[in-house]
């Protein structure tokens, strides 16, 4: 299944350069996540983790275009002290995904650019983040939206962003929902 996502998007991604050639544009970027795991099994505030990834820019017009991205991501939470004892590693969890957001690009001018869509993450590390009998804690996939803001200068990209997810990434049963919140601060840059 992981396969067949990553082809699709890798179809799109290469027939929608085609066919803009112009507003076409490639970077790489990285930034710090800030992770809320919520759900009563986490403590409720932000801990910090990292993202790393490559970038396209598709402009169709100069108000319009989509902005796909690959990106690993880690997204930190700490367990309340109730579960602890449930984890087989301590309180920490560290959730090390492949996040694959196609992103509806705003240009309001040339500085500054609004981003909306959203992103599908694939969990790298499931059987780092098991339970004290062996289950895996988290489901291999999280499907958020995306929503920010992008200054940018020259070759260089400023951004912020919030990610929410919609779905239940728990995979102990149906006694918690956990979700999943990152505050995204980075800079990019255009090759």
């Amino acid at each position: 299944m992981k396969k067949i996502i990553l082809s699709v998007f890798a179809v799109i991604i290469i027939s929608t350069a085609s066919l803009a050639q112009a507003g076409f544009r490639l970077g790489i970027k990285g930034g710090t996540d800030l992770t809320k795991l919520s759900g009563e099994s986490f403590n409720n505030g932000y801990m910090a983790g990292y993202q790393l990834g490559g970038f396209m820019e598709i402009d169709f017009s100069k108000s319009i275009g989509i902005e796909p991205e690959v990106l690993f991501n880690e997204y930190t939470g700490r367990t309340a002290t109730t579960l602890g004892s449930v984890f087989t590693n301590n309180q920490d969890v560290k959730l090390n995904y492949l996040s694959i957001p196609v992103l509806l690009r705003l240009n309001a001018n040339k500085m500054l650019t609004f981003v909306v869509g959203p992103q599908y993450s694939i969990l790298v590390n499931p059987h780092e983040t098991t339970l004290q009998n062996g289950q895996d804690a988290f489901k291999s996939g999280d499907f958020a939206a995306v929503g920010g803001l992008q200054i940018n200068l020259s070759a260089l990209r400023i951004y912020g962003r919030y990610v929410i997810g919609l779905n239940n990434i728990s995979d102990v049963g149906n006694q918690d929902n956990w979700k999943s919140q990152q505050i995204q601060l980075g800079i990019g840059i255009k090759l």
